[in-house]
């Protein structure tokens, strides 16, 4: 008897798969024979919460992914690095304290730090590291440094965007790059009247300003280029003729970072007479290396615990979030800060979890660049292992709940849309799916999506 009603529930099971397939296929086709689709790539998998097969059109295909891409980088960040494991930033001096005189110069180092100033956290806002920096100087009775303020951002390489991101997108806010030591998300604001520009929140020290901006518009239709390093900066698009805030990526954050710094110091009565300068900027001139020494530490600083900073880089898709953790799996695992050995381990991680490698052709840790190609089964595939995960739940928690009620992450490009998530249906079913689309051209393709992720409701 027991016998023949388990087989009776795996026949209904089996039946049940075959006719949601059987609707999710018809869905698809609809997709696909509408117009805007015409010439549109797409890559649909489907399984339920154990990885056992549902339905798949493509399901191998690697395509542009755009942020749905950052499932792999935050579950291999939460696996490999942990989710309590903190950024950590010190500010050390060398030379000596004589009645109130720091004789040598102040530092400032840090692993990379994407947090360090960021507006997102309770207590580690730019005005609490300001706090702590200045109580630190004065319990060491400091009033006058006779160096210079530098800013030692020598813990990842030099180079600070991947470099398949677009130029389009590297000046603005969402393009932010990732430095040793990186200040406000690397991030700036304008406020601009009109195409007028008002004010900045920070200062961007030696940037001169090309303004191409015409009024037109009810919305932020702007550009801003920016690269790393660079002292020009170009903005052109259309702005509507009101007030409005603008964000850009700074060029420089170190050097931004000590300019602040600096400013904090004259505030606190701190006689500072110095330059304020960083290692990248030593090295662009040509000048002597000047890094942090490893005593003489007057504060260590920690950012908030990983399943936080996750927290936002999913819910907020925060592209420098992940490029940062990418350097950081290269320094961790590879002793190397940079794009291609943090991309490197990346592709290794995944592999030694069981996905093909042929699908998963990382070319950042966030999706932003366009060489990113990967297919919907294996961003299935690394839904369903990240659920078996101790993290799951502060990896699942980042999860935006998107407009047909799904809890999933999108990932948004130029003709490229994808979703990738967790549903549970009306009647308990659980599923993990991953839905891409390139090269639609027209319409509301999250619409167009939501038709075919609507059957597993």
């Amino acid at each position: 008897m027991y016998k023949l009603v388990a087989l009776l529930f795996l026949s209904a099971n089996v039946l049940f798969a075959q006719n949601l397939a059987q609707k999710l296929d018809v869905a698809t086709k609809n997709l696909l024979n509408t117009a805007p689709a015409f010439s549109a790539n797409l890559s649909i998998y489907v399984s339920d919460e154990s990885g056992n097969f549902i339905y798949e059109y493509q399901g191998n295909q690697g395509l542009s992914t755009a942020s749905t891409q950052k499932i792999f980088t935050a579950a291999a960040a939460l696996e490999t690095l942990g989710k309590n494991y903190q950024f950590t930033t010190t500010s050390s001096y060398s030379g000596s304290i004589n009645g109130g005189n720091l004789s040598g110069n102040l530092y400032i180092k840090s692993n990379g730090d994407p947090t360090l100033g960021s507006w997102r956290y309770e207590g580690y806002k730019p005005e609490n590291f300001k706090q702590k920096l200045i109580a630190a100087l004065k319990e060491k009775n400091i009033s006058k440094i006779s160096g210079d303020l530098i800013i030692d951002d020598s813990y990842f390489d030099f180079q600070s965007t991947p470099g398949g991101w677009p130029w389009n997108d590297m000046g603005n806010y969402y393009g932010a790059g990732v430095f040793g030591v990186n200040w406000r998300e690397n991030q700036f604001d304008i406020n601009m009247t009109g195409k007028e520009m008002k004010a900045f929140n920070v200062d961007l020290p030696n940037v001169k300003w090309v303004n191409n901006l015409k009024n037109g518009g009810s919305s932020d239709e702007s550009l801003i280029y920016t690269a790393p390093y660079s002292d020009v900066a170009y903005i052109n698009g259309t702005l509507p003729a009101k007030n409005i805030t603008v964000s850009g990526a700074t060029p420089n954050p170190p050097l931004t970072f000590g300019t602040e710094i600096q400013a904090w110091l004259k505030e606190a009565g701190i006689d500072f007479k110095g330059n304020v300068t960083s290692t990248s900027m030593q090295e662009i001139k040509g000048e002597k290396i000047s890094n942090a020494p490893k005593t003489n530490i007057i504060l260590e600083y920690r950012s908030p615990t990983l399943d936080k900073i996750i927290f936002w880089f999913m819910r907020k898709s925060i592209n420098f979030y992940g490029e940062t953790l990418i350097k950081t799996l290269g320094k961790e695992k590879k002793n190397e800060g940079s794009f291609d050995a943090g991309v490197s381990y990346l592709k290794e991680f995944w592999k030694s979890r069981g996905i093909n490698p042929a699908m998963i052709n990382f070319a950042d840790g966030s999706g932003l660049s366009p060489q990113n190609y990967v297919s919907a089964r294996a961003e299935v595939q690394s839904l369903v292992w990240s659920k078996k995960q101790s993290w799951f739940n502060e990896f699942f928690d980042g999860f935006p709940t998107q407009g047909n009620g799904m809890k999933m992450k999108s990932g948004t490009m130029k003709d490229t849309k994808s979703f990738a998530g967790y549903h549970t249906s009306s009647d308990g079913k659980k599923y993990v799916f991953a839905i891409i689309i390139n090269n639609y051209q027209g319409g509301n393709v999250s619409d167009a999506l939501y038709k075919v992720l609507n059957v597993l409701k």
